[in-house]
């Protein structure tokens, strides 16, 4: 599952856009410097969210939509289309 569809999965699940999720992450405190766990942990209690996709979540709100380029374009079936994550929703990512 490429880093996006986790993202995209999580709007499934929450009825949030992972934008919308990292404001209210932002809101709690939670930034750059916060460690993962305290993270997932409110993501499991607020979003029954599993660590997988919480994990993906971890990464926007502590260091932002870049990824690595490394899978970008790759075959394997973690490849992404771009190093940078759409966290504004599915509905209104650019085709």
């Amino acid at each position: 599952m490429s880093f996006q569809a986790y993202l995209d999965a999580v709007e499934d699940k929450t009825g949030l856009t992972p934008r919308q999720i990292v404001d209210l992450a932002h809101e709690r405190g939670f930034d750059e410097t916060t460690k993962a766990g305290p993270i997932l942990e409110w993501l499991k209690d607020e979003y029954g969210l599993g660590r997988g996709h919480g994990m993906a979540m971890v990464h926007v709100i502590t260091k932002g939509p870049q990824i690595p380029s490394k899978h970008v374009g790759s075959s394997g079936t973690h490849r992404d289309e771009s190093d940078t994550l759409w966290l504004d929703g599915k509905a209104t990512k650019p085709a």
